[in-house]
């Protein structure tokens, strides 16, 4: 809890920040209000915009005395590019991105398990449950085995989340969330990206050649 009992004005200085809008790598510059700085907490809070001319976001930053930033609101999220991916597995995924850039990392897991079971349906992978669900999925995607095996484990980690007693993971945190997320966001990759770059590459191929 940010102690705003001792606040002092202070010149807003330029931060580093990836914009949650935009997903642009930048440095955010001051709109022109003064900052806040917290002597209990020996912290700033102040407001910056994206500098993408394109998007200019507003964002709530607090950093440190060397001017790192601690949290930023809207908060960073993790990019995910959702090119050819039906509309219902994005969101999904985009719900469990957003759970855990808030730091919802149970809600988070139950997502990344929500996303496989809504991929399974997009492909008409039947089963009683999500794990024979997934094995089905084997026969009508083409994965390497290592991506097949590890929607078996998101499985588990969505469904650790969900229960009180966990099984498999102990705790359910950050790092197994980005994990999760990262495998989810490969296979959908696999599933519904890789066929469209094949055939763009192989439309670049084809215009290069001689014709006869």
């Amino acid at each position: 809890m940010i102690d705003a009992s001792a606040a002092a004005e202070r010149a807003p200085q330029p931060v580093s920040l990836r914009c949650p809008a935009c997903g642009q790598n930048g440095t955010f510059e001051s709109v022109g209000v003064a900052d806040a700085w917290l002597s209990a907490n020996q912290v700033g809070v102040g407001s910056r915009r994206c500098p993408n001319m394109r998007c200019r976001a507003h964002i709530f930053v607090v950093y440190d005395t060397i001017g790192q930033v601690s949290v930023s609101y809207p908060p960073e999220v993790i990019d995910f590019d959702s090119t050819n991916v039906p509309s219902n597995v994005v969101a999904a995924l985009e719900e469990a991105i957003t759970s855990h850039a808030n730091e919802c990392y149970v809600a988070a897991a139950i997502m990344v398990r929500k996303t496989l079971e809504e991929l399974c349906g997009d492909r008409d992978a039947t089963g009683d449950n999500l794990k024979e669900r997934i094995k089905e999925l084997g026969t009508k995607v083409v994965l390497p085995n290592e991506l097949i095996e590890g929607l078996d484990d998101l499985r588990l980690l969505g469904n650790d989340a969900a229960h009180i007693e966990s099984k498999v993971y102990d705790n359910v945190g950050r790092e197994e969330v980005e994990v999760g997320i990262e495998l989810a966001k490969e296979v959908l990759k696999g599933v519904y990206q890789m066929s469209d770059l094949l055939a763009r590459l192989r439309g670049l191929k084809a215009k290069q050649e001689p014709s006869e």
